[in-house]
């Protein structure tokens, strides 16, 4: 069998990771547990998560981000317009979290905690990622005229990101219909050009 590198350890203990807190839940995975899934001593994981919980934490939300992202830039791309890109790419990452096991875990109050020291100072890192993501897509719409010229980018992209962010943590039982009429009606008119 060839030697483990870094980088596949690494992966295998995120890999466990994920899983043990689908198993368990946040609060009650131990890294003994991680380990044990990853088939790897304690010391191994130490080593190789040298931010222990809260950086496997981080990194099994940053990794569905991706995932995620991934997905939406694809969505971004064959949308013919900027209103219908806003609105169904915000239904689908509101949906998303809502229904993706591996961060519905870490919303639920007894991982509050726990996420709240794991992601302290990341927001900004995730924001990054996102931008990263939707930067080109926003950008070719600037050029296009179909974003207004008078808004940056990355205001957009965070704009965006504090109103699904609000969406999610504010749940006002609208239906898909309910919520798409909101989006076309209060944040639509904020991005899109006239």
């Amino acid at each position: 069998m060839p030697p483990v590198t870094g980088d596949a350890t690494r992966e295998r203990i995120i890999d466990a990771a994920e899983e043990c807190f689908g198993r368990f839940g946040v609060a009650k995975t131990t890294v003994e547990d991680i380990a044990a899934a990853a088939k790897l001593s304690r010391a191994t994981v130490y080593r190789s998560i040298t931010g222990g919980r809260e950086e496997l934490i981080l990194a099994v939300v940053m990794r569905d981000l991706q995932r995620f992202l991934d997905g939406l830039a694809e969505r971004l791309r064959r949308e013919r317009s900027v209103p219908e890109a806003i609105v169904e790419g915000t239904m689908d990452a509101v949906a998303y979290v809502r229904n993706e096991p591996t961060v519905t875990h870490f919303l639920v109050p007894e991982a509050a905690g726990h996420m709240q020291a794991a992601v302290a100072g990341a927001a900004e890192h995730v924001l990054a990622l996102c931008c990263e993501y939707v930067r080109p897509y926003f950008e070719q719409a600037q050029r296009q005229r179909t974003l207004r010229p008078d808004i940056e980018v990355e205001g957009t992209v965070e704009f965006l990101f504090r109103i699904i962010t609000s969406l999610i943590v504010m749940d006002r039982d609208r239906d898909a219909d309910g919520l798409r009429r909101f989006l076309r009606t209060y944040v639509v008119p904020v991005i899109a050009a006239p």
